[in-house]
Order: C-alpha cells, then sequence, then structure tokens
C-alpha cells in the first residue's frame, strides 16, 4: 500500500480558493471539457480530497506557461509542495496550420477576436489531428503519496478548470499559443473584398448578353437596369447611325 502524510493541513491565508463550494467545479463548456476528461482518467476519490482542498484556499500559486503548469500547495508539512502538470505544447508549424484552418472559418475568427471560444473549435483541432483538451498529463507532485492524482495534484487541476471559465485563451496558451500572439495572427488576416466583380471579356458575354427578363422561375436571369444608350456609348456606330439609332433604343429601353 502507498505510505503517504495524511496530517491534517495547515491552514493557509489568501491561497488561492474555488469559487465552488459546492457540487461540480467548472460552469463554461470548455472548463467543463477538462474537468470530465479528469474525471475519467484519475481517480475519484483523490480528486474528491482535491476538490476540498481547492475550496480550503490550500493552493499557493499557480502558474501557467506553454506545455506546463508549476503550483504550490500548502499540505501537512511546513514546506509547501512543488506540482508540475505537463502537455505537448505544438510547434510553431501546427500552431500556423491551426491559425489557417481558424481564419478561413469567419464565424470562428470573429468569435475569438469578440474573446469567445466556439465550440466547435475543438471539432477543428480534432480535423488537423490535434488535441485541443490534453488526453495525456504528466503529473508530479513533492508529497509523498504515491498515488495518482495525489490531492494536492488535483486540487490544482480543479483550480485551473476554473481559470479557463475566467479566460478560455489559457487553454490556447497551455498548447503554447498566448492570446495576444493568437488574436494578433487573426487581425492580420485581411478582409475580404466583397466589391472586386471578376474581370469577364464582353466577347464572353455575347451569349446571354441579351438574356430574357427573369420570370417567377427564374429569377436569376433578372439583368441590372441599364442606360438605353449605353451600347452605343461603348460601341459607337461609324458616321451618323448614331443619331438614327439612338430613338430607337430609346424606345426598347422603355419597353
Amino acid at each position: 500500500m502507498a505510505w503517504f502524510d495524511a496530517g491534517k493541513p495547515i491552514k493557509v491565508e489568501g491561497g488561492l480558493k474555488a469559487r465552488s463550494q459546492r457540487g461540480s467545479i467548472g460552469s463554461a463548456w470548455w472548463s467543463r471539457r477538462f474537468i470530465d476528461i479528469l474525471e475519467r482518467i484519475c481517480d475519484k476519490g483523490r480528486l474528491s480530497r482535491g476538490r476540498a482542498y481547492a475550496r480550503k484556499g490550500q493552493v499557493l500559486s499557480i502558474d501557467l506557461s506553454a506545455g506546463e503548469v508549476v503550483a504550490a500547495v500548502q499540505g501537512s508539512r511546513p514546506a509547501p509542495y512543488e506540482v508540475v502538470i505537463r502537455i505537448e505544447a505544438f510547434s510553431d508549424e501546427r500552431w500556423a496550420a491551426i491559425e489557417e484552418s481558424i481564419a478561413a472559418q469567419a464565424v470562428y475568427r470573429a468569435r475569438l477576436l469578440a474573446g469567445e471560444m466556439p465550440a466547435e473549435i475543438e471539432e477543428l483541432f480534432a480535423a488537423l489531428g490535434a488535441d485541443l483538451f490534453p488526453r495525456d498529463l504528466d503529473m508530479d507532485c513533492s508529497c509523498p503519496d504515491w498515488g495518482f492524482p495525489c490531492k494536492h495534484l488535483s486540487a490544482v487541476l480543479y483550480l485551473l478548470a476554473e481559470s479557463f471559465d475566467d479566460d478560455p485563451f489559457l487553454v490556447l496558451a497551455w498548447r503554447g499559443r498566448t492570446r495576444e500572439r493568437l488574436l494578433g495572427s487573426l487581425a492580420e488576416e485581411p478582409p475580404p473584398d466583397r466589391l472586386r466583380v471578376a474581370d469577364v471579356p464582353f466577347a464572353d458575354r455575347l451569349a446571354d448578353f441579351y438574356a430574357p427578363g427573369a420570370t417567377a422561375h427564374r429569377p436569376e436571369r433578372r439583368p441590372a437596369a441599364a442606360a438605353p444608350d449605353l451600347l452605343l456609348r461603348v460601341f459607337p456606330p461609324p458616321g451618323d447611325l448614331e443619331g438614327a439609332l439612338a430613338p430607337a433604343y430609346e424606345r426598347l429601353g422603355d419597353a
């Protein structure tokens, strides 16, 4: 049987304390997704003791960086325990592909720039062969408990999930892309040129230049209104023909 220090933890003043004092921790979809993974792979009894530690404020600090979370947790011994949780941080090449895929989805891009985390983004990561949420956690604690995870690790994991509630971009920062860098990259994407019109040679349009007017069954054939003498101005006839043809085109426009 694993041996560990089961003494009463030293009370902490000013520690990081979970807002949720009852029930589950984490309310947003992304933090609940993280908790669901934890509760599937970790011992439920130890997670329960970790929730109690998180609610008592036994965690002294949490520092998140690309691929790593380092925390200090006060247990029953005078010196706090050091907790380290590691995941894979994606390379710049993989992030470039992720950012390109996000930028191609106007809705995702707009929501991220507005500070929101679209639920569909998890599928976007999966399509690129990447997991947004870690399935494998490399975790260490300096306490003598050999269980996985110990209550100190569990407390940090729950507080980490609650921090995701406050800032969903921490999920991405843990994977190696800070909020500032991601949004800066997305903001640099040029907006689509909605006023650009394809340049189609007039000779290629002769077949449908005089297309019949639209009907109830073919509304797409309705041409834009044009000046009656537009053709004469674009292709001026020789000699005095313009004067003779102008009235005819005027009558044609009124038809």
